[in-house]
């Protein structure tokens, strides 16, 4: 057998590591330290607690390789480097693969179908989709356009977008089909969506489905995309779909996560040129300072429920409209 060495020798042998990987810590703090403001090599070392001359050395040391930059005066700040390699992030970031764990996570739980998608040239583009556990089929394809104003995904995905916007895509999508307060009965449900920070279809886009969606943030706070969970009306009643919102708009949250959003209130255009705070909630009602055509809503919302007068509206309404027939969502 080869002897152990002795332990005074592995110690020194593991002490070149530990020192590495201190400094690699150390270096990281910097880099977040000073991603929060230009700082002074004093200010910087008095918040790291290390004296003046390590601090110089490891910030010198990432100036150098340009993840900061140096002005006289003024102290450090970020630099080029990090830039660079955001973008790269940004670019290799692939949104279905980086939300499958948690599509994957929100399909177990539900038992549901639950959806992946995103806006493009004004519809509803189907990027991914987990087939639930329940005897139903829901007719929906990865690659697919569907309408915006009917999906929950669609509503979900113009959250942000003020209602001259929501009213254009109601208009180009229903035409002369629906009766003349349909539009504003449309309004009045996004209105409450948006406050909220998730969104209902009730069997709008497809007869005896129904579903909740929840829009998805990149690291700005845009909208970038939107999940949903539908299944067959008969296993979404008002009760279930208002219970879901908490696990559809948490799922939301940590995708968006994954692409960098911080869930730092960003400003968003609201209804009515107004602009309110842009944040994911845990499924209930969302502080907002939201305008509305004849003036300014209270800033707590009301908390969305899908027999609300509100969405009632969507049952009597949706006489002509783009919806699927029946059939679609049929036993297995």
């Amino acid at each position: 057998m080869r002897p152990e060495p002795p332990a005074g020798a592995a110690r020194e042998a593991q002490e070149p590591a530990r020192l590495g990987s201190q400094t690699l810590f150390r270096g990281l703090d910097v880099i977040e330290l000073v991603a929060e403001g230009p700082i002074t090599l004093g200010d910087l070392a008095d918040r790291l607690g290390l004296t003046r001359s390590t601090t110089h050395r490891l910030a010198s040391a990432l100036a150098d390789r340009r993840y900061l930059t140096f002005v006289p005066r003024s102290g450090y700040s970020l630099g080029p480097k990090l830039l660079e390699l955001g973008f790269r992030v940004r670019d290799e970031l692939d949104l279905p693969r980086v939300a499958g764990p948690q599509l994957e996570r929100l399909a177990l739980l539900t038992e549901d179908t639950v959806h992946l998608g995103v806006l493009d040239r004004g519809q509803v583009l189907y990027l991914d989709k987990i087939a639930g556990k329940r005897r139903i089929n829901i007719s929906s394809r990865v690659g697919e356009l569907q309408p915006v104003s009917s999906t929950g995904l669609g509503k979900a995905l113009i959250l942000d977008h003020d209602e001259e916007s929501w009213a254009n895509f109601f208009r180009s999508e229903n035409g002369g089909q629906r009766t003349p307060n349909a539009l504003q009965e449309w309004l009045t449900r996004m209105r409450s969506y948006a406050q909220s920070g998730y969104a209902f279809d009730l069997e709008e886009n497809e007869d005896q489905v129904r579903c909740v969606a929840a829009p998805i943030r990149d690291v700005a706070g845009n909208i970038t995309a939107a999940i949903s969970v539908s299944s067959a009306a008969q296993y979404m009643n008002d009760q279930r779909m208002q219970t879901l919102t908490k696990d559809v708009v948490e799922t939301a949250r940590r995708i968006s996560e994954e692409l960098g959003w911080t869930g730092t209130p960003t400003p968003a255009v609201g209804a009515g040129g107004g602009a309110r705070p842009v944040a994911l909630g845990s499924g209930g009602a969302r502080p907002t300072a939201l305008g509305t055509a004849g003036g300014t809503r209270a800033a707590a919302a009301a908390t969305v429920t899908p027999s609300s007068p509100v969405s009632t509206g969507t049952r009597k309404a949706r006489g002509g409209g783009r919806r699927r027939k029946s059939g679609k969502a049929k036993s297995r």
